[in-house]
């Protein structure tokens, strides 16, 4: 509890440097966590190419290539 009795004596702007501080660490490593997380595999991606590979490969074996419409 130390720890507070010394952050309670410190004038209102550096407390407010502080919390600031450590929230903007906080948003910038949750940023980086997300990013990573996000980004670290492709299935969708992979999957999608997958399929257009096989639907090219149908049209080139003179199966006609399905409309938009129907």
């Amino acid at each position: 509890m130390s720890s507070f009795k010394k952050f309670s004596s410190l004038p209102p702007k550096t407390k407010n440097v502080v919390v600031a501080g450590g929230l903007t660490g906080f948003v910038i490593s949750v940023y980086y966590y997300t990013m990573r997380a996000v980004g670290g595999t492709d299935e969708l991606q992979v999957a999608i190419d997958k399929f257009e590979g096989m639907k090219n490969n149908k049209n080139e074996n003179g199966t006609p290539a399905a409309s938009p419409g129907s």
